[in-house]
């Protein structure tokens, strides 16, 4: 089967896909994956096929974002679908070419777009979530708040989010479906046809983390995480493996496709707060910039993290999906500051699960703050215990089998 995956977002939002494009072509599928021109690199060093998608996500992220500085979850949210929603007439207009070349459709949330186009081919599709988007009694939104809203609040509002969410959408949409050759159809009743059609999603996070609500329907399945697909080729640089070598574990830093309007600020920060705690820091320069200098602290580019996390003393990330994942795996404690979107929801889970000492919102970080909150995660053995217990049990699972089950049932 050709198999097309829609992946649209940031490097985390996108990373997992090699993985599961890879176990999905040792099963014996032809993978494509969909997504923009900066992550060709990775897609194509996977052995799998790429096909380019509009938009420069870091440079509309940096762009946007940063201009309009700090900001809560639901704002944040918002504006994130209305850069999605500026570019989705190309963004419709290159999955239709990808997908003519295809025989099975999956899409990420940000790709939803393409179920109109599977509708148009005829074509199975199927979701594969990094975030929980199903609405449940269980907890909130995760996009929008960690807030408690009762069983019934919370439903309705992830039910309300997923109906407003399509709003920026509604004109695209429409043009898409004439162009398509299809009725028009309001947001309220293509959604309903979704859950009447038993349209499955996957979600590549595990129960471990999120165990499946109670309330969900059975085709939606929890289903483990997706790791990146490992380089086998890698090495570490001369100067990472020398400054590894050199003293006791550091910590990482790194937050990551976040831009900062200011990273040179975040960066002396960063550097108060491990002088105040006496640690040695990997920091990883990301999309801010972040920089540092001394001996007892190294600036590095993109490292893998499978290889990377367990040589540390404990991770500071921004709590985006794929980093926290990443961190579980390595069985390290962890120093959650989460800027946005599912990013709050993360950092609760990581503080439920009792590897961290206390996430600390971004708009709330200060040198102090960090300093006490790394002195706990690495002095505290309590911390490093229950996330190595926690690595042990996602070293269980088997994330892609629920995807391949739902994959070779659409046969």
């Amino acid at each position: 089967m050709r198999i097309l995956i829609i992946a649209v977002g940031s490097r985390g939002d996108v990373a997992p896909f090699t993985g599961l494009g890879r176990r999905l072509f040792a099963a014996g599928h032809q993978v494509t994956v969909a997504t923009h021109d900066l992550f060709e690199p990775s897609i194509r060093g996977a052995d799998l096929d790429f096909h380019p998608l509009p938009l420069d996500t870091r440079e509309e992220l940096t762009e946007r974002l940063t201009a309009e500085g700090a900001r809560g979850q639901l704002r944040t949210t918002v504006e994130f679908s209305r850069i999605l929603a500026a570019h989705a007439r190309p963004m419709a207009a290159a999955i239709l070419d990808a997908a003519r070349q295809a025989d099975m459709l999956l899409l990420t949330p940000a790709g939803w777009i393409g179920t109109h186009v599977a509708e148009a081919l005829s074509l199975p599709s199927m979701g594969v979530y990094l975030q929980p988007m199903t609405p449940t009694r269980e907890f909130p939104p995760a996009m929008v708040t960690t807030r408690a809203l009762g069983g019934r609040g919370n439903r309705w509002a992830a039910s309300a989010l997923l109906n407003l969410g399509q709003r920026p959408f509604r004109t695209a949409v429409a043009a898409l479906r004439d162009d398509l050759g299809l009725p028009p159809i309001g947001t309220t009743a293509w959604l309903a046809r979704l859950r009447a059609s038993r349209w499955p999603i996957c979600y590549g996070y595990s129960p471990t983390v999120v165990p499946q609500p109670a309330d969900w329907p059975d085709w939606n399945h929890t289903a483990g995480y997706w790791w990146p697909a490992a380089d086998p080729a890698f090495t570490p640089p001369p100067e990472v493996a020398d400054f590894l070598a050199a003293g006791p574990p550091p910590v990482y830093i790194g937050f990551g496709s976040m831009p900062f309007a200011d990273g040179t600020a975040v960066s002396a920060l960063l550097l108060a707060a491990l002088r105040k705690a006496g640690l040695r820091a990997v920091v990883n320069s990301g999309w801010a910039g972040l920089s540092g200098a001394g001996g007892d602290v190294l600036t590095v580019a993109d490292l893998p993290h499978d290889w990377l996390f367990p040589r540390m003393a404990a991770v500071v990330h921004h709590a985006g999906a794929g980093t926290t994942a990443a961190g579980l795996r390595a069985g390290i404690p962890a120093v959650p500051v989460p800027f946005m979107v599912d990013q709050p929801f993360w950092a609760r889970r990581l503080a439920l699960l009792g590897v961290t000492p206390e996430p600390i919102p971004f708009r709330q970080l200060t040198a102090d703050r960090l300093a006490a909150a790394l002195t706990r995660a690495t002095g505290d053995s309590r911390y490093r215990e229950r996330a190595t217990d926690i690595a042990a049990r996602l070293a269980r699972e088997d994330g892609a089998a629920a995807v391949l089950h739902v994959v070779n049932g659409s046969l």
